[in-house]
């Protein structure tokens, strides 16, 4: 039990403390006096200043109150497991994937546990995980990976839609029939204790942030200007919202953008990668993902190779596999291993298995697609 809760911290812990070591090794191989041109700062400046409004929205109550008022009066286990897997799958799309299940999964432990369904609990947080992992696909903002390769190869958000959406409502269908399939008993939520937005004028100021921020992703409003907008505001009205920002995370683009162009300096290294990619983008992006994580696979593959598609198909699809493929489903699972009376082995095996059967229908279908 407790070597699975420790699992727990490695996307706090343990991978901004590899992306560190592997970043300082590289310029003992290959050292560049370069290396600052490699960081790709538009990407880090939009995924600061989406991570900061997503928190400040979740400090100020909005998703709890969103979720209550969807959840009250369910009269039936699978209508709740329902609605709380597809909020999982729609809010995940604009506050990313990981925003989704810090929020949604507690608040899931929280209904369950007062309806005495406890052991319900392995089923429906692997359903939710597997939803904010496939509809975190659905945008660019949806997920770091897909923000990075969007900027990094400056994609057409048509082009974008395009490759994603058809894969994210095939994966919904799924999603879909598996929840309805799961054992039924009868239930009914209330609440004790109403939620209420703690502050109504900046859940507003954080609404015209997010707006900025989508529109600067959309290539519609400077990048800089961005920037000194969000900053200001946050150092004036919102400075609390700073401590909740995962610099962790941004500590590991940092490195890994070093990484990958140190990397790219060795011959033998960068004519192996270009190699792998070359006979199959998306397998060698998925394989990838399932060793090193997503995010960390969509930044080491992409200056080795022009196949924006396959590259983005296959971080997205490898998301889906071992627990540390997609790094949201760390969370998720440290959330659920904590709880008294948890069955890690248990989740674990069940998360497995629904995740090979997501990769297996995805990978088909984006096949499929190419054969069309």
């Amino acid at each position: 039990m407790q070597a699975c809760i420790a699992l727990g911290w490695l996307r706090t812990i343990f991978v901004p403390l590899v992306a560190a070591c592997v970043a300082i090794l590289s310029f003992f191989v290959c050292p560049s006096s370069h290396w600052w041109q490699s960081i790709d700062w538009q990407t880090l400046n939009l995924l600061f200043c989406l991570m900061f409004v997503v928190a400040g929205l979740r400090a100020c109550n909005l998703f709890r109150v969103l979720a209550q008022i969807l959840l009250v009066g369910k009269q039936s286990f699978r209508a709740l497991a329902h609605t709380l897997v597809q909020l999982s799958f729609w809010v995940s799309m604009i506050v990313t994937n990981d925003v989704a299940l810090i929020v949604l999964v507690p608040f899931a432990i929280y209904v369950l546990d007062r309806q005495a369904l406890r052991h319900r609990l392995p089923s429906v947080i692997v359903l939710q995980t597997v939803a904010a992992n496939l509809g975190s696909m659905a945008t660019p903002i949806g997920n770091p990976q897909n923000l990075f390769l969007y900027t990094a190869y400056d994609i057409a958000p048509g082009a974008f839609f395009c490759v994603m959406l058809p894969m994210v409502l095939v994966g919904w269908v799924l999603l879909t029939i598996m929840t309805q399939v799961l054992q039924n008993e009868p239930t009914y939520v209330r609440f004790i204790h109403i939620q209420s937005l703690a502050n109504p004028y900046k859940v507003l100021l954080y609404g015209l942030l997010f707006t900025l921020c989508v529109l600067t992703v959309f290539r519609l409003f400077s990048n800089t200007w961005l920037f000194f907008i969000v900053t200001g505001c946050a150092l004036l009205f919102c400075r609390n919202a700073l401590r909740a920002v995962d610099y962790g995370l941004l500590f590991t683009f940092v490195c890994f953008f070093i990484f990958s162009n140190n990397l790219g300096q060795i011959s033998s290294c960068s004519n192996i990668l270009e190699r792998f990619l070359q006979k199959n983008t998306q397998a060698t992006a998925v394989l990838t993902s399932q060793v090193i994580s997503n995010v960390p696979a969509a930044i080491l593959l992409t200056p080795f190779t022009l196949n924006w598609r396959g590259l983005l198909l296959g971080v997205n699809i490898g998301g889906f596999g071992t627990l540390i493929a997609s790094l949201a489903s760390l969370i998720s699972f440290r959330l659920y291993a904590t709880e008294k009376n948890a069955r890690p082995w248990r989740y674990l095996l069940l998360f497995t298995l629904i995740n090979v059967i997501f990769s297996i229908v995805l990978t088909g279908f984006s096949l499929f697609g190419d054969l069309g």
